[in-house]
């Protein structure tokens, strides 16, 4: 990593992209830092005080401390997470929506137009569930364009992010959206862990338990690293063609199917949704009425009931957006007509049909085997913080994100690297 690094440093062009990309994460950080108006910094502070493993302290951890301090980026860019799921399940249940992706970069746009319109529709629901329902205590406006301000504040702090991940995926080096989110989970990391060995040192949690947790961490960057490298090869050959007096076709190859095709994206989407429950009880409060007693009892990890839903619910949307988004990737039918218009074709497999359910086979044991791991990992520390008393903020799910986004960024600089590298060999 080191070495791809400081070989893409040396390359002009891949610098200017880094430095950008460093730049915007800088102004990030800064603008978390900016509080909202009008609100009691010290009743949100005492507010946080006691609710460690609660949602709170996840929502906390995933907008990188911006949530507890009631920055402008305390919705940070989830409104639209959650706005390019609906966006994405609607494409499917909706044949217009369907013909509409199908047009090309044209109709892609105007998707992306729908999905930042939505994006900006649930920024809206969340500043004001947030100000008027689970901060209601820390509220000093006394008028009606106060509240709007308060509002607004919220609102285009989360739609500034969204445009900052845009510049950094045109401009900058990988995917802007991921490494925002990583940048809050990393900026909370240090705190977190000197928290941890605090109440160590105070007799509050066992060094052993530490000592676990570490080990956990290894094996889930260990385990993490092999699902996103890990591969299938399935070979390829081409037909000869004569052209005029040449002759095309006849090399051999290999179609390279990922085990983790979706990365980190399903467990970005997975816990957008189940945040959902936990951030109502919130708002409503724990004893609002039947309904917000009934989500509190069973949608949340407050109680035995809720930790078993959460967890087979947590796993079935890992699994179904793992499937959902390497179809949208990868099209087995699409590849295999473009496979046979190129003249190539899998050795023992009859062209067409009989290529795509093959492909389809494949996929969909590799995704499942991709689902499961990802499931896995993202589950257990749900346990470990419950029953093991440890204090896991930044544990499974977060590890995941982490280290799935410096791999998708690492490849993404020694792609560039590649192609700076064939333009000179052109040269």
């Amino acid at each position: 990593m080191l070495s791809t690094l400081k070989d893409a440093w040396g390359i002009k062009e891949i610098r200017k992209k880094m430095v950008f990309t460093l730049m915007m994460l800088l102004v990030y950080r800064l603008g978390a830092s900016i509080p909202v108006p009008f609100m009691d910094k010290r009743a949100i502070a005492m507010f946080f005080e006691g609710s460690s493993g609660s949602i709170l302290d996840f929502l906390d951890m995933m907008s990188g401390g911006a949530f507890s301090s009631y920055s402008i980026f305390a919705a940070n860019i989830y409104p639209y997470i959650t706005a390019s799921i609906v966006m994405q399940l609607l494409t499917y249940a909706f044949p217009a929506l369907e013909r509409l992706s199908k047009e090309g970069e044209a109709g892609r746009k105007k998707i992306q137009q729908y999905t930042k319109y939505l994006g900006v529709a649930l920024a809206a629901v969340t500043a004001i569930g947030y100000t008027f329902g689970v901060f209601r205590t820390a509220l000093q406006s006394t008028n009606m364009l106060q509240n709007v301000i308060i509002i607004l504040s919220i609102v285009g702090g989360s739609q500034f992010l969204v445009w900052l991940g845009e510049q950094i995926t045109k401009r900058g080096i990988g995917n802007g959206i991921s490494l925002i989110i990583f940048l809050g989970i990393v900026a909370r990391m240090p705190a977190d862990i000197t928290r941890m060995i605090s109440m160590a040192k105070a007799g509050d949690l066992s060094w052993i338990a530490i000592i676990l947790f570490a080990i956990f961490a290894f094996f889930v960057i260990l385990f993490v690293v092999l699902l996103n490298e890990g591969e299938r090869r399935i070979p390829v050959q081409y037909a000869k063609r004569v052209v005029g007096r040449k002759m095309y076709g006849g090399q051999n190859t290999h179609i390279p199917i990922k085990v983790s095709m979706a990365g980190v994206m399903p467990v970005i989407f997975a816990n957008s949704i189940l945040a959902i429950p936990s951030t109502i009880v919130l708002i409503k409060g724990k004893n609002a009425g039947a309904f917000t007693n009934f989500i509190h009892r069973w949608f949340t990890t407050d109680f035995a009931q809720g930790i078993v839903i959460i967890t087979i619910l947590n796993i079935a949307l890992i699994m179904f957006f793992t499937y959902f988004y390497t179809s949208l990737q990868f099209n087995t039918v699409e590849y295999s007509k473009n496979l046979q218009q190129n003249g190539g074709f899998v050795p023992g497999i009859r062209p067409g049909r009989s290529t795509s359910d093959y492909l389809s086979k494949v996929v969909n044991r590799l995704v499942f085997v991709g689902g499961i791991g990802l499931a896995i990992l993202a589950t257990l520390p749900t346990f470990l913080s419950i029953f093991g008393k440890i204090p896991m903020k930044f544990g499974g799910t977060s590890l995941i994100i982490v280290v799935g986004v410096v791999l998708e960024t690492l490849r993404s600089i020694e792609q560039q690297m590649l192609i700076r590298h064939y333009s000179g060999f052109l040269k």
